[in-house]
């Protein structure tokens, strides 16, 4: 399977009063997912689902590569908080797919991608990673890592 771990982009919000997981994206934030929905476009992905965080940062990073790719989204609790290798594990069961992007959180995704591979890794906000998972034993290779300042090659 090859899993793309997409982790939300710019959330932040200075004078931010409400709790932290009702943050949308910022205006920048949306502006900066488009390009990079637009990028993984430009690659030919052959994603054929899409799991989100239920929180509205993930899951309006993940609406807009949806929209792109033309694929509907689904949100799992499990993509939260307590997000981990056996949290992955029921998602991985429940969508069965040959390529499954998830959107969702730091630091979980970085603690998760460093679990699977064996490797270290930091995913910046709007930044993908792909691995070549086994599923029966979820571990997996890191194929690779993007920031999202790659948009701006293209």
């Amino acid at each position: 399977m090859r899993l793309y771990f997409l982790r939300h982009g710019e959330a932040d919000w200075p004078n931010w009063d409400r709790p932290d997981d009702e943050r949308p994206l910022t205006e920048r934030g949306k502006k900066e997912m488009r390009k990079v929905a637009k990028f993984l476009c430009e690659l030919d992905l052959p994603l054929d689902d899409i799991v989100s965080s239920p929180l509205p940062r993930a899951s309006q990073t993940a609406d807009v590569v949806a929209e792109r790719f033309k694929l509907h989204v689904r949100e799992h609790e499990g993509l939260t908080k307590d997000f981990s290798v056996s949290r992955l594990k029921e998602i991985v069961q429940a969508y069965p797919v040959e390529n499954l992007m998830i959107v969702g959180h730091e630091p979980n995704f970085t603690e998760v991608i460093s679990e699977l591979t064996g490797g270290d890794c930091k995913l910046s906000k709007g930044g993908l990673a792909l691995i070549d998972l086994d599923e029966g034993k979820m571990k997996g290779r890191l194929l690779w890592l993007f920031p999202p300042k790659i948009t701006k090659v293209f």
